[in-house]
């Protein structure tokens, strides 16, 4: 007989956005994202982090500065285009799985490469320009979006358990 705890596929590539998002060194937020084409298959995995060649030990980490190119937002890539970026294949019909609704720059990413779904975790920042400007133009390109509501699961990897 088959076990029956195993996960779904939402809780799989959510769990795969959130294990990814502990790649970054952003010591505020820490985002990951994971691409999925129709059959299944992780097409682009990505989180957010300076541009490659970028020193993470140079550059601000910080939120807020008098002079923005004092912070990290001019800097930070986000997790949504980073997965685009890393991409395996072209991303027509994918979905992407990300815990936080993207930003209005990463929307345009997601519209232009072909998505046409977002699972998320966490609208936390709806009431912002950028978050209103993102599901405009999702309603306009027809993307989908929706709050993923999993079961209340905690997945604890423990890596000492498999030798």
């Amino acid at each position: 007989m088959k076990a029956k705890d195993y996960i779904s596929w939402d809780e799989y590539f959510m769990g795969i956005a959130l294990l990814s998002a502990y790649r970054s060194k952003d010591p505020a937020t820490k985002v990951g994202a994971c691409i999925v084409d129709e059959n299944n298959k992780i097409v682009g995995i990505g989180y957010n982090g300076f541009p490659i060649g970028c020193s993470d030990d140079e550059l601000p980490w910080e939120k807020e500065a008098d002079n923005i190119n004092d912070t990290k937002y001019p800097y930070v890539v986000h997790a949504e285009a980073n997965a685009i970026l890393n991409s395996t294949k072209d991303l027509h019909g994918a979905r992407m799985y990300v815990a936080l609704f993207p930003c209005n720059e990463c929307a345009k990413l997601i519209i232009q490469s072909g998505i046409k779904e977002i699972l998320y975790l966490s609208d936390k920042y709806k009431d912002t320009d950028s978050v209103k400007a993102s599901k405009k133009m999702f309603d306009m390109a027809g993307v989908k979006y929706r709050l993923l509501h999993l079961k209340d699961r905690k997945i604890i990897l423990d890596f000492h358990s498999y030798y």
